[in-house]
């Protein structure tokens, strides 16, 4: 029986690959100085679990196979120490997967944003459609239990990060997985505290495509100005595939796939989720399926948890979840909201979380990204700026630097909270946008309001 131990193995891929693992039959254990819900619980369920909070060298020992390193674990880690002392192998989630799907053919998708769209799409018609394969993604999608499998299948479909692999491997997750077949969605700057230079970002992703083999293929957004770009420039033998938005009608606030045998509803919308939608269907084509078994299943997609998830509605307005927080994200989301329902106010509340979005000096990045809103809101947590160790930002800052002169600041969930329950919903969407929980406010009276 295989033994790995995992070095932070709360965080969201880490204990999925962890559980996955378990499925395996391999002997697993690990150790976290923080593990939140709903890791904890699933762990528990797995009975690896640690019993205590913190980092044990005592844990490492000549028994293991390999640690299973996650980005959380700082380089000077007692684990990781002892680990190394004994000279036992150590990997990245991003090595183990390769290590792992060697004999596979790899599928990575790429691109500052919509690769967990595209990735979470290529599961549910590959699914649909009873193909065996492996995957990896950076969401709980409906209809998977784990954001990871592991198996004997004959292809693995990998949702590929720009950012950083480890705490000893400062390079970009993609590179280790050595894709057969790449897909590239978007360039966009972000992670300002890992690339603080665009140019050094950008050439990330020509290197990604560089790396696609003779026998292999790159499918590339030919609608994104900066993929295109790249992709006609880079010189390499494999087949290149330009793809833009899949065309499609709106009809009383339903999208429509146009196609040679009619029109085929979907669940999902806007011009960014047409590229998408696209961009999956031509993986799909590369593995076998034909185009009539990709309409088939992509009728009853509902898309990824967290990305433009419909959280509540009645006949005239709803509440919808995304995970937007980059300036291309929000964007994408927020005309996305406003073209399917022009009719309607939309009141669009952006949350800032991460460093690039706290960053005074990368907030000009963020022009004209919520210029669909009619009511255009931002959140700010004066702790996650303290964390960060950034300056706190005022309103007149942000209303610079997101070029909206009547941008509404707020600084306190409760008061943000507050406003949002007093407004009239009638004719109105609202939309809220970011990678964290606005500071763990509860939406269930929200919900209220659009039922």
């Amino acid at each position: 029986m295989k033994k790995y131990h995992f070095i932070a193995v709360g965080g969201a891929v880490m204990h999925n690959l962890a559980l996955a693992l378990v499925e395996k039959g391999y002997q697993v254990t690990g150790s976290d100085d923080e593990i939140y819900e709903p890791s904890r619980t699933r762990l528990e369920k797995a009975g690896i679990l640690p019993k205590a909070y913190g980092w044990f060298p005592e844990k490492i020992t000549s028994e293991l196979d390999g640690i299973i390193l996650g980005m959380h674990a700082r380089i000077d880690n007692p684990e990781l120490q002892k680990a190394q002392e004994l000279g036992i192998p150590v990997y990245s989630f991003p090595e183990f997967i390769y290590n792992q799907s060697k004999d596979k053919k790899r599928v990575v998708i790429a691109g500052s944003h919509g690769k967990t769209s595209i990735t979470s799409i290529i599961l549910h018609v590959l699914k649909d459609q009873k193909v065996d394969f492996d995957y990896l993604v950076g969401a709980q999608i409906e209809g998977f239990n784990l954001m990871v499998r592991l198996s004997d299948a004959p292809i693995i479909i990998i949702e590929g990060d720009e950012y950083l692999t480890s705490p000893i491997d400062r390079t970009p997750k993609f590179f280790h997985y050595k894709h057969d077949i790449a897909l590239v969605s978007g360039i966009a700057w972000d992670h300002y505290n890992v690339f603080p230079d665009f140019n050094e970002y950008k050439e990330q992703f020509r290197l990604f495509m560089e790396t696609t083999p003779e026998s292999g293929e790159l499918i590339y957004c030919e609608a994104d100005k900066l993929v295109k770009q790249a992709a006609e420039q880079v010189e390499i033998e494999a087949v290149k595939t330009p793809y833009k938005a899949h065309p499609a009608i709106i009809e009383n606030g339903k999208t429509f796939l146009k196609t040679e045998n009619g029109l085929i509803p979907i669940q999902i919308f806007g011009e960014h989720n047409l590229q998408n939608l696209q961009g999956a269907m031509y993986i799909c084509l590369s593995l076998g399926l034909t185009a009539a078994q990709f309409y088939d299943s992509i009728s009853k997609f509902k898309g990824a948890a967290k990305r433009q998830e419909l959280m509540a509605s009645n006949d005239n307005s709803a509440l919808y979840r995304d995970f937007a927080h980059a300036p291309s994200k929000l964007m994408a989301t927020a005309n996305a909201v406003k073209a399917q329902f022009p009719e309607r106010t939309l009141i669009a509340v952006q949350e800032l979380h991460t460093y690039s979005s706290l960053n005074k000096e990368f907030l000009p990045n963020y022009e004209g990204s919520m210029d669909a809103a009619d009511i255009a809101v931002i959140y700010l947590n004066p702790h996650a700026a303290a964390l960060k160790k950034l300056e706190l930002m005022d309103e007149e800052t942000l209303r610079n630097g997101f070029k909206r002169s009547d941008l509404i600041l707020f600084t306190d969930s409760s008061e943000l909270k507050k406003f949002l329950l007093s407004q009239d919903y009638s004719k109105t969407n609202l939309l809220l946008m970011s990678s964290g929980n606005y500071d763990n406010m509860d939406l269930d009276e929200l919900k209220a309001k659009f039922n």
